[in-house]
């Protein structure tokens, strides 16, 4: 299974009367998510499922993900993915996907580092997720504990953003 961590783009700046789960993406945070999706989209990424947490900007992440790739199946908001989740609540999330070839999760940080980490077995390992980064891990099994091999990352920055 081919497992793509996107965190969400730039969101508006949180400010009193504004919940965090409502902040809402930037024009800028869209553009340069657009950016890092059509480069994905050239490489070939073709999510079989989009799964993404309940906030706002990572909804609105999860539509541009599935506007730019040619996704037409439903985005699955899940709370195994906002950002005080824990990677195993988000790994027990994907394995419900394991059927899919290719699922791509829109979340946020902290849990897209640790994610990554947990997810390549490695817990002590440092991703340093920018906004708007998408990761590719591989995994041959979806058991208990996955075993990922790490295949790219690509930044706004590296897309051209």
């Amino acid at each position: 299974m081919q497992i793509y961590l996107l965190r969400h783009g730039i969101a508006e700046a949180s400010h009193a009367g504004l919940r965090d789960p409502d902040r809402a993406l930037t024009p800028e945070g869209a553009e340069k998510l657009r950016c890092v999706l059509e480069r994905a989209r050239a490489a070939g990424v073709q999510p079989g499922a989009i799964l993404s947490s309940p906030y706002r900007r990572a909804i609105q992440t999860a539509k541009v993900a599935a506007e730019t790739l040619r996704y037409t199946g439903q985005i699955v908001e899940t709370r195994a993915l906002t950002p005080d989740a824990s990677p195993n609540e988000a790994w027990d999330e994907i394995r419900n996907y394991r059927h899919e070839p290719a699922v791509l999760l829109a979340s946020h940080e902290p849990l897209m580092s640790s994610l990554a980490a947990f997810l390549l077995n490695s817990p002590a390992l440092v991703v340093d997720m920018k906004k708007a980064t998408l990761v590719r891990i591989d995994s041959e099994r979806a058991g208990s504990s996955p075993s990922g091999i790490l295949k790219w990352m690509l930044t706004p920055a590296l897309a051209g953003a």
